[in-house]
């Protein structure tokens, strides 16, 4: 049990901040957020006066675990095998030993949405994990979505280096179209066959695809160009597809009242990059801003490993010096992405009977200064260089 004594406790709730506040933690879930909280004896007290206490970080899009620090022979993230691959799920490819883990923790970014790469039209299942643990199945959190891809990663990775479809624009937005009819078609087969009491063959990958067009599993597109992230929303309102969200939104900025109209979440970044490619031209950290003055709901990503884990709060702060204001800056890789990947039953925010993930500051955590002095996943304090009390 630990008690988190006398900061300034963001709670991301309706509550807001809490000066001089007390958390409780007690068998790895917060069971109180206030002042005035008694305090059970035997409790280990971390004295967070004078210091800034958040939910832990939430990464909406991260390959941390699948496509490792450091080892790329390992990288799990990508089966090339086919342009769509339904049937794959990144929990079967999460490393919990991965380097990139620990670099999370040590910036205090508690959960990450482990993806699934954008080498492929359909990439499979990718899961919200937790960034500390042994084995993957106690970190996972829940299935999150099924990653797509639009641009230039798939066009390359088939028609350029594969010599096969798709290797154009039309023809990746043909494949996904040709996927999503195919999981339609097989959803009637397996209705027709069920009311029969029919056998009937089951395909993975078809089972996969039917939650998305069943909403079960959101369509979580990698799509940089503002024609793309259109198209994207040209096929999804197509098929009905109700689950969304727009991954990287480089040029997010140029079309926000689209998101807002179609009430569709931006996972924006990372935007600590160069133009490497012709699509990131328009690269700005000024897209989360204003796509969240348009009323849309933002979350801040890594890509992990393409920008370190550990500097997620860096990335929020030079959004904030190009114009996403303040008080909306911890809601992007806070609330906002729990919302977004649906577990803000469980993280993203400190109330009681929410997992007790959090961070104790040595001050605002998006300054350039800022570090984790206490990090706690679950109830264990499990990174950070402060001091506690029995």
């Amino acid at each position: 049990m630990y008690a988190i004594v006398g900061g300034t406790v963001h709670t991301q709730t309706k509550r807001g901040v809490i000066e001089g506040g007390t958390v409780l933690v007690e068998d790895g879930e917060i069971s109180a957020v206030g002042e005035g909280i008694e305090i059970p004896d035997g409790t280990t007290t971390i004295d967070a006066a004078g210091r800034v206490v958040t939910p832990g970080l939430i990464d909406a899009h991260s390959h941390a675990g699948v496509s490792e620090w450091g080892e790329p022979e390992d990288a799990d993230f990508n089966e090339l095998s086919d342009p769509v691959t339904p049937h794959v799920n990144a929990l079967d490819g999460f490393h919990p030993g991965d380097e990139e883990l620990a670099h999370a923790l040590s910036g205090g970014v508690t959960s990450v949405s482990a993806r699934m790469g954008s080498g492929n039209v359909i990439g499979g299942i990718i899961c919200s994990m937790k960034t500390s643990g042994t084995l993957a199945d106690e970190m996972l959190i829940r299935e999150d979505g099924m990653k797509a891809a639009f641009g230039e990663n798939p066009k390359r990775v088939h028609g350029e280096e594969r010599d096969r479809e798709p290797c154009t624009r039309p023809g990746v937005a043909a494949t996904l179209r040709q996927a999503l009819m195919d999981a339609e078609d097989y959803l009637a087969r397996r209705e027709h066959a069920s009311e029969g009491g029919e056998p009937f063959e089951r395909d993975l990958g078809m089972e996969n695809l039917s939650r998305v067009i069943e909403g079960d599993l959101p369509l979580r597109v990698h799509a940089h160009r503002a024609d793309d992230i259109m198209t994207v929303f040209r096929i999804a309102e197509e098929f009905g597809v109700d689950g969304l969200s727009i991954e990287h939104a480089t040029e997010g900025h140029l079309i926000a009242e689209e998101f807002a109209k179609r009430d569709v979440p931006a996972v924006v970044g990372p935007s600590l990059y160069s133009g490497a490619k012709y699509e990131l031209s328009n690269i700005t950290f000024e897209t989360a801003g204003i796509l969240h003055q348009a009323g849309v709901t933002v979350a801040i990503q890594t890509d992990a490993p393409i920008l370190p884990q550990e500097y997620l709060n860096v990335c929020v702060g030079l959004a904030v010096r190009e114009g996403l204001p303040e008080e909306a800056a911890l809601a992007t890789v806070t609330r906002n992405p729990a919302e977004i990947l649906g577990i803000a039953d469980r993280v993203g925010t400190l109330e009681s009977g929410t997992d007790a993930d959090l961070v104790v500051w040595n001050e605002d955590p998006f300054s350039l200064a800022a570090k984790p002095e206490h990090v706690l996943v679950d109830g264990d304090r499990v990174a950070g260089t402060g001091e506690i009390e029995g």
